[in-house]
């Protein structure tokens, strides 16, 4: 009977100094994706070096201002800004999803209008708005509503500086968006694991925190960590109300010396360097809370590539 033959080898069978009838698998060359893997590299070779000889890049004013006080200076707002708002965000974000998921209407209602809102206007609106709210409000009071009964006051703008402006438009926006991203890992949990801790005598609050929400995480890691590596670029329109940050500072730095292109390229670098330093973190986390999963075992592109350069190596050597 003739041996069936997998579509993704050759079969041959063995040479004489091999055991008699023994057959020797060879994978299928696919030299499409080895011409096309080659064209690939031939044309990314070819940019990288047509922006490398270009003069009008300036690659000495970059050089100068990629490791300038200045530029450091807005990296460490762009960073504190960051981890400022997802934290507001992600703690915000998971109280409206667990009331949005309530029994109560009122606060269902409350959750999915606050969703409804930050969710439904552009971020750079939001980001004007509360920078400018000074002009709606000249005061922020604490005290007993509809009466002149006062505990507390501040000027809005002493209060509302461009840094504080900004982390509470970030932060607010991010909890609109965090908040879906937690109500959909929520309602991934079997509803039988909350029937059978509150059939032990588990309180709702405790349910949710130790049976509920440690097994959303695994659905919740991947999109967060994508929100905040997008919360890292998106701190870039906080220049608009001169928020002192990296895009902040990088448009005063042109506006004076006129070298927009070189300068952007020194933004861009940094940006490219931060969300490479994030994707690391986010890819063990996503492996951590993944495991026993189809998710835990994948790696990433260029680990595969290289695996596979070096399995096609090793192959042609025992050939």
């Amino acid at each position: 009977m003739a041996a069936s033959l997998h579509p993704a080898a050759q079969v041959h069978r063995a040479d004489a100094g091999d055991h008699p009838g023994q057959l020797r698998a060879v994978p299928v060359r696919h030299w499409g994706r080895w011409i096309a893997a080659v064209l690939a590299a031939l044309a990314l070779a070819g940019l990288l070096g047509s922006l490398a000889k270009n003069q009008n890049l300036h690659w000495d004013v970059v050089g100068h201002y990629l490791v300038a006080g200045l530029i450091f200076d807005g990296l460490v707002t762009t960073l504190w800004l960051t981890v400022a708002a997802m934290a507001v965000g992600l703690a915000l974000g998971t109280l409206v999803a667990v009331m949005r998921l309530s029994a109560n209407p009122v606060l269902a209602a409350l959750s999915s209008l606050f969703v409804w809102a930050f969710r439904g206007t552009p971020l750079l609106v939001q980001i004007i708005f509360w920078a400018y709210a000074a002009a709606l409000y000249k005061h922020v009071m604490i005290g007993i509503p509809f009466t002149t009964v006062t505990f507390v006051q501040f000027d809005t703008n002493s209060l509302l500086t461009p840094s504080i402006a900004a982390l509470l438009a970030l932060g607010l926006n991010e909890a609109a968006y965090a908040s879906e991203i937690v109500r959909a890992g929520i309602q991934s949990v079997d509803p039988g694991q909350q029937e059978a801790a509150h059939s032990l005598g588990m309180k709702p609050a405790l349910t949710m925190r130790r049976i509920v929400l440690p097994q959303a995480m695994k659905v919740i890691i991947p999109p967060m960590g994508n929100e905040t590596i997008n919360m890292l670029k998106t701190t870039a329109y906080v220049s608009v109300i001169a928020a002192h940050d990296l895009m902040s500072n990088i448009q005063d730095v042109y506006a004076q010396n006129y070298q927009v292109i070189p300068m952007l390229v020194v933004a861009a670098l940094w940006y490219l360097a931060l969300t490479t330093l994030l994707s690391g973190p986010q890819a063990w986390l996503e492996r951590r809370y993944g495991r026993g999963t189809a998710r835990a075992a994948q790696v990433s592109p260029l680990r595969r590539l290289f695996t596979g350069v070096a399995g096609r190596l090793t192959t042609e050597r025992k050939g």
